[in-house]
């Protein structure tokens, strides 16, 4: 089947379970509903359509709502089948796979142990981030992971199947009636752990095998991945994420990974049966379920032995060395003639133990530098050695804390308890100490400090880890404009400390870039632009420091958030620039999107990889300055335009009447507020409700608004160069293709009716016409020309999705004309926010 008789199937089997619960009537105000935007799109008045809407009652809008949403969540469903139905009938080698990095390689000169060599070298990490933009509950999840299930059929008993949970979805409750916790949080992150420790062992195959092709000779290179977790460990503006919550997430950590081990284990155990010296002795399959394990292993099948040994020791929580012991086990196979085994029956097993260990992923903790810097301002005044730390200049503050990091001595007195502010800032850390001693040192990753704006805000760490005498690394956050600027400067300072490079030691520096807040201080191109030079720049400060580092990218979903294919942001990163690896965050819809099936998984990290895996090859060289002066010159003028937007006194309040920004603040998708503390600012905003509401009238102004000042000020003819010839550019236009093409004025247009007449109404369909112009004269074509599956998937959405949005407009029209709001109103609104998310997607 294709995938329009995939769609075909799961809209009928929606249209009956509708009229069935709804009533025939019900069913035929979608399709008349469907047919009137069909045909406003085709050009004809739609008045119709206005009065139709006009006319719903509040329960009636809401069941159109609901409609049109759960229709999104299965065509969702049905495009993930299809690009699974893709992946796994293309014959021959894919495009950005590993086979094709390896060919790549060799063609660029490197030789087979220069390779391993690389591959040794670098990291992947991802982040699980405690940013969730998947506003579907588990609940409804659960649904739908079993319809996706029987897609690849679709008899007519999983068309039955598929209608009964249908049927259920649409009495269901869809939105959440309370704030998930911090740990739901965890577990819905913790979700898709399953199907990527499904994906990995194919993965490691496939790197085997394609080595073996192009150069030869196996390899012992391993996949270069390690997996990273925010959820439970960042506090940054979240009071919920308490040491309790730290510590209960960690535990939840351990035992997952348990559970992972001894599933991996059973299984490489009724796997490899060969028995010592060609002896086959009668079958002594031992159980691995039964609560204790004895052995006898004269005569018995070795390697079930050693195997037998591992999984007691796991499952009775007890010390074992367990990669080293199963790396053996894997040289033993070999060694005995058994490689076909090793590499499918025990790689599965070495894979999992390799990149989840018993601990899972490594939890990062993460803190606002201001907390941090308060923290170590109570304990020295605590300590009697220095009264106003906060009030010190920069230099006094570097002076007391580098002397202090030269003596051993906490502050606090130990065996007494820590005041409750100090409770807050220590305990994190005293919990990742804890639980790297069970589980060893990977339970921790990294400490980052957010808003990093100086030397003093990533040394402060240093001295509260110190009180529970543990080792910690920090990472600075650089996240503004200004911030973004300074960064090389005071990485070239904090590197030149000693008693940093003392803590340092051999490991590798590592640097977080945030795009969110740039893009919200300064707009798509400056922040673009800023991160480029930043990272260049750092990449130069520590190889001068002759220091190993890696870049941690926080990425949202949304192209106004750093979004886009990470294959293709990996290729567009600066050359020279990546040394020890990429670390990037993974968020929200994006999980669901890139993990919901081992397939897609195994993509996701390939085309991942072979970005990583080429862009670290690439040597630094000079770019051309004609490139990086008109690209300097663009982002003044860019970020220009963008600031006098966005500081216009009339923006907040045209921005708050054409967007949903309220009603996103009332669901509960997060256990973290909307904004930051303090009163209600643009400034104190955070990023994805920012993105967020943008997203849902269409127009996406973060993903593209002050570009088009930029590439005037470039020049077509140099665009379209720097388009062929220049990765970054290539990437960063590429990107804002597709927000362009998500956008649409004919919505935006619906949600300007919201408004008081604005001159900003105006200046923003203006700056949109001009800019998809300019865009499309650079890279040479329509939006999207390049990429014909998301284009013909936009054309066919927009049918569906138009209801939607006309029905929040109307919705938000009758809430407001009510002081303080319809209450009635606020369950169907919310909806259309979570259906709107679902029909465009990367909405955060």
């Amino acid at each position: 089947m294709s995938l329009n008789e995939d769609v075909n199937v799961l809209g009928r089997t929606l249209g009956t379970v509708l009229s069935e619960q709804e009533g025939p009537e019900f069913l035929e105000l979608v399709e008349r509903v469907r047919a009137l935007v069909r045909q406003v799109r085709a050009g004809e008045s739609d008045e119709p359509l206005r009065e139709l809407l006009l006319q719903a009652d509040a329960h009636t809008a809401e069941n159109l709502v609901r409609a049109f949403a759960l229709y999104f969540q299965l065509v969702n469903l049905a495009e993930e089948y299809e690009r699974v139905r893709v992946l796994t009938s293309s014959p021959g080698p894919r495009p950005q796979s590993l086979g094709r990095a390896l060919i790549e390689l060799k063609e660029m000169g490197l030789s087979a142990d220069e390779v391993e060599a690389l591959i040794q070298r670098l990291d992947l990490g991802l982040t699980f981030t405690a940013h969730p933009t998947e506003m579907r509950r588990r609940t409804v999840r659960t649904h739908l992971v079993e319809v996706a299930e029987d897609i690849p059929s679709l008899t007519p008993n999983a068309i039955d199947r598929i209608a009964a949970h249908i049927e259920a979805l649409w009495s269901t409750p869809e939105l959440r009636r309370l704030k998930p916790t911090v740990q739901d949080e965890v577990k819905g992150g913790l979700s898709y752990i399953a199907v990527i420790s499904a994906a990995l062992p194919a993965l490691q195959r496939d790197l085997n095998r394609a080595f073996r092709e192009v150069y030869g000779r196996g390899t012992s290179a391993h996949l270069p991945i390690s997996l990273n977790s925010w959820m439970g460990g960042d506090r940054d503006g979240n009071p919920f994420v308490t040491p309790a919550a730290t510590r209960e997430t960690l535990t939840l950590h351990r035992e997952r990974a348990r559970e992972l081990l001894l599933e991996a284990i059973r299984k490489a155990y009724a796997d490899l049966s060969q028995a010592r010296d060609g002896i086959h002795p009668e079958a002594s399959h031992a159980d691995l379920n039964q609560p204790d394990l004895t052995q006898d292993a004269e005569g018995e099948e070795v390697y079930r032995t050693e195997l037998r040994e591992l999984h007691n020791a796991v499952r009775d929580g007890k010390p074992v060395e367990l990669l080293p012991r199963l790396e053996a086990l894997n040289l033993r196979l070999r060694a005995d003639g058994q490689g076909r085994s090793a590499d499918l029956l025990l790689t599965p097993l070495l894979t999992t133990a390799r990149v989840f260990g018993q601990h899972l992923v490594s939890l990062d903790v993460r803190e606002h530098s201001a907390l941090t810097g308060a923290a170590v301002a109570a304990l020295l005044k605590e300590a009697g050695v220095e009264a106003d730390y906060l009030a010190l200049p920069e230099h006094a503050r570097l002076e007391l804390l580098t002397r202090e990091l030269r003596s051993r001595r906490p502050l606090w007195p130990a065996g007494t308890s820590l005041p409750e502010d100090l409770e807050r800032a220590i305990g994190p850390i005293r919990e990742v100490a804890a639980a790297c001693a069970v589980v060893g040192p990977r339970a921790f990753g990294r400490y980052i400090v957010s808003m990093s704006e100086s030397v003093s805000d990533v040394l402060e760490p240093l001295i509260l880890a110190r009180e529970v005498g543990f080792g910690i690394l920090p990472v600075p956050l650089f996240e503004t404009l200004d911030d973004l600027e300074r960064a090389p400067g005071i990485m070239w300072e904090l590197l030149s400390l000693p008693e940093y490079r003392a803590v340092l030691g051999n490991s590798v520096q590592e640097i977080m870039l945030g795009y969110s807040d740039s893009n919200k201080d300064a707009g798509f191109l400056a922040a673009n632009w800023a991160l480029h030079e930043a990272q260049r720049n750092i990449s130069k400060v520590c190889r001068k420091a002759g220091v190993p580092w890696r870049f941690f990218h926080g990425r949202g979903t949304s192209i106004g958030r750093g979004g886009g294919p990470a294959g293709r942001a990996i290729l567009g990163q600066p050359a020279g620039t990546i040394d020890a690896g990429l670390r990037i965050t993974e968020q929200g819809e994006a999980l669901a999107d890139k993990y919901s099936h081992p397939v897609l998984a195994q993509r996701n990290l390939e085309q991942a990889l072979y970005g990583l895996l080429l862009a670290s090859a690439r040597p630094a060289d000079d770019l051309p300055a004609a490139w990086t002066d008109a690209l300097g010159r663009a982002s003044r003028v860019s970020a220009a335009a963008y600031r006098e937007l966005v500081e216009d006194p009339a923006f907040l309040p045209f921005f708050e009447e054409v967007t949903p920004i309220h009603e996103i603040s009332r669901l509960n998708i997060a256990s973290r507020p909307v904004r930051r503390p303090g009163a209600p600012t643009l400034h104190n905003l955070r990023a994805i409700p920012w993105v967020m509401s943008w997203t849902q009238n269409r127009s996406n102004l973060p993903g593209w608004y002050g570009l088009k000042e930029g590439l005037e000020a470039i020049g077509p003819e140099l665009c379209r160069e720097m388009y062929a010839a220049w990765p970054f550019f290539r990437s960063m236009l590429d990107n804002a293709q597709m927000s362009l093409a998500k956008s649409d004025l004919s919505i935006f247009e619906e949600y300007l009716r919201l408004c008081s007449p604005s001159h900003l109404a105006s200046k923003l369909e203006a700056a949109y016409t001009a800019t998809v112009q300019l865009v499309e004269g650079a890279v040479g074509g329509e939006l999207l020309n390049a990429e014909p599956r998301l284009k013909r998937s936009i054309e066919l959405r927009n049918p569906y999705i138009d209801p939607i949005h006309r029905l929040q407009v109307e919705l938000l029209r009758r809430s407001r004309a009510v002081e303080g709001g319809l209450d009635a109103l606020e369950r169907p609104l919310l909806l259309s926010v979570q259906g709107i998310s679902a029909g465009v997607r990367n909405t955060g």
